[in-house]
């Protein structure tokens, strides 16, 4: 039995946050898991040290990337799984893990992908899988907005048709996710119409929904 099951059954809240870079992933969980009072799981990015490299040279550098992400990410998943999922204690990331395939089918050239493909499944197969998830999407001109505003270094050289790719491999991810995980309930959000770090009326619909779907699912303690 995996992780996920595991967890499903001992109904222990897991919510993952996801959608393309810059939609407000970290944010919506940090207000989530300060509203439920859930631990905020975050994923490392800044530190990778390759990302900068990254961005000016996708071809050269995205399979350093990609792996440090994975390694990083599974250490986070399993730290969550021993010291707070395995207590009974709930937690919002805002990430799910499978972003790594969305990426890394995009960046790694095919045999680099093969092998990837290969270490992501050894090293996820018993990983803690999320029992909601919550996808942000929004238009391109707003995500271009987000990222300036926040003002990552990192993130400065990123190119507009890699981020309109970017989101569009989200969607197709999300509609595949939702196919073979039926069990699994998904939150839709539209960045554009929802701003929740301005508008506190935004935030509380949200909120309010997370609340639904936690009673609905019978996994809020």
């Amino acid at each position: 039995m995996n992780g996920g099951l595991i967890l499903e059954e001992q109904h222990v809240p897991f919510i993952a946050v996801e959608g393309p870079i810059g939609v407000g992933k970290t944010s919506l969980s940090n207000k989530i898991a300060t509203h439920f009072y859930f631990h905020l799981l975050k994923e490392i990015v800044e530190e990778n040290p390759f990302l900068g490299k990254f961005y000016d040279n996708i071809e050269e550098w995205s399979f350093q990337t990609e792996m440090f992400f994975l390694c990083n990410r599974y250490k986070q998943l399993e730290d969550i799984k021993k010291h707070y999922l395995k207590e009974g204690k709930p937690v919002v990331s805002d990430y799910h893990v499978m972003k790594n395939m969305i990426f890394a089918k995009r960046t790694l050239q095919s045999d680099q992908f093969e092998k990837y493909e290969k270490i992501f499944h050894i090293l996820t197969a018993d990983m803690p899988k999320p029992n909601i998830m919550i996808y942000i999407h929004a238009s391109l001109d707003t995500l271009l907005e987000r990222i300036k505003l926040r003002g990552r270094d990192v993130e400065q050289n990123i190119q507009p048709s890699y981020l309109k790719q970017l989101s569009e491999d989200y969607d197709t991810f999300m509609e595949e996710f939702e196919r073979n995980h039926p069990h699994i309930p998904v939150i839709r959000l539209n960045g554009d119409d929802l701003d929740f770090i301005k508008h506190q009326e935004d935030l509380d619909f949200i909120l309010e929904e997370v609340e639904k779907h936690l009673h609905k699912g019978e996994v809020l303690t």
